[in-house]
Order: structure tokens, then C-alpha cells, then sequence
């Protein structure tokens, strides 16, 4: 990578506007897209929506899952998007939400952050809850390599709260605490001046006021915010400034079918991208 994954991300914010649009292509989409539930299907809606937003929006969010589900060929097209989004200069943050211990942890950050990897995007998503330091191979590697890590913190679905708003050993929230283990990761980029770390994390646009409640300092992590849930989720790019307060230079909010619901013309997802990121841009300034 020619620079560090916060200090190219930083950069597209403040071009594009700090939106990510999720690559989300569940069956009623690609239904309403007029596409089949299939490998073909799933190629033509991800690929076209890489050529639509690519020099429209900060970066895209493919999820994974959405490609495992059709196997062998269901990933061999994120590989594809992932390098359609390289030969378009577009941030690509693949939301696989791995987490795992040891060599296992290795060899996922060996497949989401290694050099030539095909499904080494800018940046993966991760969960912290097998303990922080369980990410340490994916977190160097990521770093050696300019990429980008979101660990997952605050999340919107109910159940998470179970964990994330628990005591940890020390009586500190148990988000706070991966809050301060990724301002910690975050120091040396802080200390040389740039924008944002390597390290964000995954803060749900509709946790209202989780995070002041709870002591989790975002301001002092120093990387991107993801914000998932705005626009079908219930998320508003107002509830944007609530929800993060002093971070929210550091917020990249995500929507899926908010926009990708306009297509599957180019002129109407490029329109809806860019009212999208007007409005998170205007919300967080």
C-alpha cells in the first residue's frame, strides 16, 4: 500500500464525504435489482456497484457472508470485487468479522491483510471477544502491510449488549476496554502526525448514548469509526453527532440499501450515494 489504510481513508473522507456504502447482496435485493439468487446474480449486482460508487464514496463494505453462501464461486467474485475496488482506487473494507486465537488467527490474517492475498482488501472487520490481544497477528499484519483494522466495540443488535456493556475484570465496560486497547494501537500513528491509526472501531449508529454511558472515550482512539445502521436500520445521519459527539471527524457512517435500494441504474446509485454522504458529511461538521 502506498500510505498507512488511516491516512488514505482520511483522505477519501475529505474528498467523497465520510460515507461507506455496504455491499450487502441479500436475495430480496438482488430480487429487486430484477437479478437471480445466484452466482451470476451475485456477480452483476457487487461488480456494478464497484463501477457506480467508485470516485463517488470514501469506500465500499462488502459482506462476506453474503458471497460465502454460494460457496466455492460465491468467494471467488469477492476476490473479484475486492480487486475491481484496487483497479478503481476505492477503499475496500471486507466486513468478515473474524476472530480466532494463535495460528488460526494467523492464517486469517494471512487471507484479510496479507500482501497478494486476493481477499486482502484496505481494511477487515474483527471481533475482539476471544480478548483483544487474540487479534495481535491480524493487527500487525495489517499494519506491516497499510491496512486497516475495525474491531468491533458498540454494536446495535440487542444481544450485544450482554458483553459489550459488561464489567470487565478491572470495572471498566468491556467496550471501553477495546476502546483503550485501540488507542494504544493508535499511538504511533498519533505520535507521527497522522490523521487516523490503523486501528477503528465498529460503533452502531443507533447505540444512542452507549458510549458516553459507559465511559468508552472515542475521541481518544485516534482511528475510523465505523458507523453501521444508517438509513434502513433506523439510523439518521443526524443521530450521527448524538451517538459520537466529540469523534465525529473520525466517523464513517455505512449504509447499505439506503442507497443500493436506487439501483440497479448507474444515475440513480450515484445520486443516492451522494445525498447520503451530503448528509452524514453535513451531520458530522
Amino acid at each position: 500500500m502506498s500510505a498507512p489504510f488511516g491516512v488514505r481513508l482520511a483522505a477519501a473522507m475529505a474528498e467523497q464525504g465520510p460515507l461507506c456504502v455496504g455491499i450487502d447482496p441479500h436475495a430480496p435485493l438482488l430480487a429487486a435489482w430484477g437479478l437471480g439468487d445466484d452466482v451470476d446474480g451475485l456477480e452483476r449486482f457487487a461488480r456494478t456497484s464497484v463501477e457506480a460508487l467508485a470516485g463517488v464514496v470514501a469506500a465500499v463494505k462488502p459482506q462476506a457472508a453474503f458471497f460465502e453462501r454460494h460457496g466455492s464461486a460465491g468467494v471467488a467474485v469477492l476476490e473479484r470485487v475486492v480487486a475491481d475496488c484496487r483497479a478503481a482506487g476505492l477503499l475496500c473494507v471486507v466486513d468478515a468479522k473474524r476472530g480466532d486465537i494463535g495460528s488460526t488467527m494467523g492464517a486469517y490474517a494471512d487471507a484479510f491483510a496479507g500482501e497478494g492475498s486476493p481477499l486482502a482488501g484496505d481494511a477487515v472487520t474483527a471481533s475482539p471477544y476471544l480478548g483483544f490481544a487474540s487479534l495481535d497477528p491480524l493487527l500487525d499484519l495489517a499494519e506491516a502491510t497499510g491496512r486497516g483494522v475495525f474491531v468491533l466495540a458498540l454494536t446495535s443488535n440487542p444481544e450485544g449488549a450482554g458483553v459489550q456493556h459488561a464489567l470487565a475484570p478491572g470495572g471498566r465496560a468491556v467496550a471501553a476496554e477495546v476502546a483503550a486497547a485501540a488507542a494504544r494501537r493508535n499511538a504511533p500513528a498519533r505520535a507521527l502526525g497522522q490523521p487516523l491509526g490503523p486501528v477503528g472501531l465498529v460503533v452502531g449508529a443507533t447505540t444512542g448514548d452507549a458510549a458516553a454511558r459507559l465511559g468508552v472515550d472515542l475521541a481518544a482512539v485516534h482511528g475510523p469509526l465505523l458507523a453501521p445502521g444508517v438509513g434502513a436500520q433506523g439510523g439518521t445521519a443526524g443521530d450521527l453527532r448524538r451517538v459520537f459527539g466529540a469523534a465525529a471527524a473520525s466517523v464513517l457512517a455505512s449504509s447499505s440499501r439506503e442507497v443500493l435500494g436506487a439501483g440497479p441504474g448507474r444515475s440513480a446509485l450515484v445520486d443516492a450515494a451522494r445525498r447520503s454522504a451530503d448528509a452524514c458529511r453535513a451531520a458530522l461538521s
